[in-house]
C-alpha cells in the first residue's frame, strides 16, 4: 500500500500544471473566510456574549477579528501569503475551540473550513493573482515581463486536498445517508427544503413538487457522494464530477439559507476544473492583439516598476509595454514625435492608432484591462481628472532615469524571496523532492487511517447502534477513538458528515417564533422568524444552525431552549430600543411535517400553518423568566426556569 500510494503521489508531482486554479481557490477562499468574519463582527454580541449587551464575557473579541479580517484580506489579494494562512488557520482554531461558536453556533462549516485552511498551508498559493508574485518580480533583477515564464505547480496541488477534503468528506456523508429513510427513498434534497426553517427567500415549490425529478436528484446525490473518492481524478469523468458538484453546492447556496457551507465547498470545484480548460479560458477572454500599445522608457526604474504592475493586474492581457528607445517607425502616430519628448511623457496607441499620454494613458490602460474600468471612468471627471494630471505631473517631471540593463536591480525595492511551505518541500532538487515525497505519503496515510477512525465509529457503529461498553477492551478502543477524533477535528477538520438525516428531521413537527408587545400594545413580530416560519436575513448560516439545529429540535432540551431564547430576546430588545423589563414577549408555535416520504407542495403547506401561544418570557431587573405551556409542546419536555445574570451551561 505504501508503496502504490508514493508512486501515485510521486507521478503527480511530477506533472506540471498551471497555477490558475490555485490561486483562484485561494482568493475564493479568502473571500468567503471575510464574509464569515463580517458576519461574526456584525452579531459578535448574540454569538460571544453570555447575555447579549448585558453580559459581555468577551471585550476583545471585534478586536480579534478585525486581524482576522486583515489576515482574508492578505489572503484575498495574495499578500504575505503563507503568514496570512498560518494566522488565519490559527484563528479557525482559536475561535472554534476557545468561544461559544462551536458550542452553539456551529453547522458544520467551521471544521471545513479549519481542514480548508490547513491544506492551503501546504499549496503554492502565491504563484498567480498574489502580490508576493509582483513583489518577487519587482525585487530581482530586471527583466521584461514578456521574459518571465508562466507560473506552474505540480498536479499533486491539486489532487491531494480535493481528494481528503472533497472525497473523504463525500464517502463518509454517503454512508450516513444509507441509514437515513428519506435518502433511501431518494428525498434526501427534497425534504429540507420543505422545512421552513432551512430554505431562503426564494420559493422552490415549483421545482420541490416535481417528484420525480426530486428523486432522480436524491439518487444522483447518493451515488455522486459514493463513487467520487475513486473516479474524480479520471480526465473524462471529472467534467461530470464537476458540473454535478458545482450544480449540488450552487442548489445548496440558493434554496437553503446555509449558503456559507455551499459556498466553502463551491471553491474547491476550481481544483477540479480541467487544466486544459484554463488554457482555453484565457484564450478566449483575451484578445488576439493588444488593445493598448505603451512606449515606456527602459532607462527609467519607475517606468520599469509601472510594466511590470501594469501587466501583474492586466489579467485579460490587453496591454502591452514597448520600449520606447526601439520602436522604429511601426507606429505613424508617433513617428512625428522627438526621442525625448517620447521619453519625457508616457505614450500610448489604440487599437484605432489614437494617441494618449500621461495622465490619459492611465485611464486608458484602466478602461481598457476591462476590471478597473470603472475607476478609469473615474479619473475623466472634471476635478478629479486635473487632481490626478497635477500628482502624475510632478511625479513624472522628478523621476531618475539611471542606465538598467537586464542585470540590475530596480532600485528603492526590497530584496523579496518567496517562503512557502510549498516551496521548501516540493521546490528542491530531485534527490530531496524525493525524501520529501516519503514523509508526504507517511502523513497521507496517517490522515487516511483519522478518516477511517472517523467514519467506522460515527458511520458504522454509532449507525449500527453497537454496544461497546459491555467489552472492555472495546469500550478502551473507543475512548481512545474518541480522543483521536477530538484531535482530528480540532486540527484537520475531520468529523462525521451526517447532516440532515432521519435523527435530524424525525419527529421535528413543530416550530417557534417569538413576537414582542410594542409600545402601541399591538403585537409585533421579532425580525427573526417571520409569520411563514422562515427565519429571516442575516440570521443564515450560523444564527440558523443555534435555532434550528439547537433550540429547537425532535427533542427539544429546555435548558438550551431558555438558554438561547434569553440570548435573542435579549439581542433583539437592544437592537430595536425597546425597554427590556417592560416587554413582554410570547413565544409561538405552529405544527410542521417532516416526513421519509413524498407528500405534494409540502412546502407551502408548512408555511401556510397557524400559530398558536406556546407562553410568554420576560425580563425583570435584567433577569430572564419563562413560562411555556407544555401541554402545547405534546411530548416534548420543555421546563419554566428562572435565571440569573449568570448563564447556565
Amino acid at each position: 500500500m505504501y508503496h502504490f500510494i508514493f508512486t501515485k503521489l510521486y507521478q503527480l508531482h511530477n506533472k506540471p500544471a498551471p497555477a490558475t486554479g490555485i490561486g483562484l481557490f485561494r482568493l475564493l477562499y479568502g473571500i468567503v473566510l471575510f464574509q464569515e468574519i463580517c458576519f461574526l463582527l456584525y452579531f459578535h454580541h448574540l454569538i460571544f456574549d453570555p447575555i447579549p449587551y448585558i453580559d459581555v464575557e468577551y471585550p476583545l473579541i471585534p478586536f480579534f477579528l478585525c486581524l482576522w479580517a486583515v489576515a482574508a484580506l492578505f489572503i484575498i489579494v495574495g499578500y504575505q501569503c503563507q503568514n496570512a494562512l498560518i494566522v488565519s488557520y490559527l484563528f479557525w482554531i482559536v475561535f472554534v475551540q476557545f468561544t461559544p461558536m462551536q458550542r452553539d453556533f456551529d453547522g458544520g462549516f467551521d471544521a471545513f473550513m479549519t481542514g480548508s485552511g490547513f491544506f492551503l498551508l501546504f499549496m503554492p498559493t502565491d504563484k498567480v493573482f498574489a502580490l508576493d508574485q509582483l513583489r518577487l518580480k519587482l525585487s530581482t533583477p530586471f527583466r521584461h515581463y514578456s521574459q518571465h515564464p508562466k507560473p506552474t505547480v505540480s498536479s499533486l496541488s491539486y489532487h491531494l486536498p480535493v481528494f481528503i477534503c472533497l472525497g473523504f468528506l463525500y464517502f463518509d456523508s454517503a454512508i450516513h445517508k444509507l441509514f437515513a429513510e428519506h435518502w433511501r427513498n431518494g428525498l434526501g434534497a427534497w425534504l429540507p427544503s420543505t422545512q421552513p426553517y432551512y430554505v431562503s427567500a426564494i420559493n422552490m415549490s415549483w421545482f420541490l413538487n416535481q417528484e420525480i425529478l426530486q428523486k432522480t436528484i436524491g439518487y444522483i446525490i447518493i451515488a455522486f457522494q459514493f463513487s467520487f473518492i475513486f473516479f474524480f481524478s479520471n480526465r473524462y469523468l471529472r467534467p461530470i464530477y464537476l458540473f454535478i458538484g458545482i450544480g449540488l453546492h450552487l442548489g445548496i447556496t440558493i434554496s437553503l439559507n446555509i449558503y456559507p457551507f455551499g459556498l466553502g465547498m463551491l471553491v474547491f470545484y476550481c481544483l477540479l476544473v480541467p487544466f486544459s480548460w484554463w488554457r482555453c479560458l484565457a484564450k478566449a477572454l483575451r484578445p488576439t492583439q493588444p488593445l493598448l500599445l505603451v512606449y515606456y522608457d527602459k532607462d527609467c526604474p519607475l517606468c520599469n516598476r509601472t510594466a511590470l504592475t501594469v501587466n501583474h493586474f492586466d489579467i485579460f492581457k490587453c496591454i502591452d509595454f514597448k520600449d520606447a528607445q526601439t520602436f522604429s517607425d511601426k507606429q505613424p502616430a508617433l513617428s512625428a514625435l522627438p526621442l525625448n519628448t517620447l521619453l519625457t511623457d508616457l505614450y500610448s496607441v489604440d487599437e484605432n492608432g489614437k494617441v494618449y499620454h500621461g495622465i490619459n494613458t492611465y485611464i486608458q490602460i484602466l478602461i481598457k484591462m476591462r476590471y478597473p474600468f470603472l475607476i478609469g471612468w473615474l479619473l475623466r471627471t472634471p476635478g478629479i481628472h486635473h487632481l490626478a494630471k497635477a500628482i502624475y505631473r510632478n511625479i513624472a517631471d522628478n523621476r531618475q532615469r539611471i542606465p538598467c540593463n537586464q542585470d540590475c536591480i530596480i532600485p528603492n525595492t526590497t530584496q523579496f524571496k518567496l517562503h512557502s511551505f510549498y516551496s521548501r518541500f516540493f521546490e528542491t532538487d530531485n534527490l530531496q523532492s524525493r525524501r520529501n515525497l516519503k514523509t508526504l505519503t507517511k502523513a497521507f496515510l496517517i490522515i487516511c487511517i483519522l478518516q477511517i477512525n472517523n467514519s467506522i465509529h460515527y458511520g458504522l457503529l454509532y449507525r449500527l447502534n453497537v454496544d461497546t461498553r459491555s467489552n472492555p477492551f472495546m469500550l478502551a478502543l473507543t475512548q481512545a477513538s474518541n480522543s483521536v477524533l477530538l484531535l482530528s477535528h480540532s486540527f484537520i477538520g475531520i468529523t462525521p458528515h451526517a447532516l440532515y438525516l432521519h435523527d435530524h428531521f424525525e419527529g421535528y413537527d413543530s416550530l417557534l417564533a417569538i413576537t414582542y408587545t410594542n409600545d402601541d400594545g399591538d403585537e409585533a413580530w421579532l425580525p427573526f422568524i417571520n409569520q411563514e416560519g422562515r427565519i429571516l436575513a442575516p440570521h443564515w448560516g450560523r444564527v440558523h444552525s443555534m435555532w434550528a439545529n439547537i433550540a429547537v429540535t425532535p427533542n427539544i432540551d429546555a435548558i438550551r431552549l431558555n438558554k438561547l431564547m434569553m440570548k435573542i430576546t435579549a439581542y433583539w430588545s437592544h437592537r430595536l430600543q425597546l425597554n427590556l423589563d417592560n416587554t413582554l414577549f410570547t413565544i409561538k408555535i405552529k405544527k410542521n411535517t417532516a416526513p421519509p416520504y413524498w407528500v405534494y407542495d409540502l412546502l407551502n403547506k408548512n408555511l401556510s400553518g397557524e400559530w398558536s401561544n406556546l407562553g410568554t418570557v420576560q425580563w425583570k431587573q435584567q433577569q430572564f423568566h419563562s413560562n411555556l405551556n407544555q401541554t402545547l409542546l405534546d411530548n416534548i419536555s420543555v421546563q419554566s426556569s428562572y435565571w440569573p445574570t449568570s448563564t447556565p451551561e
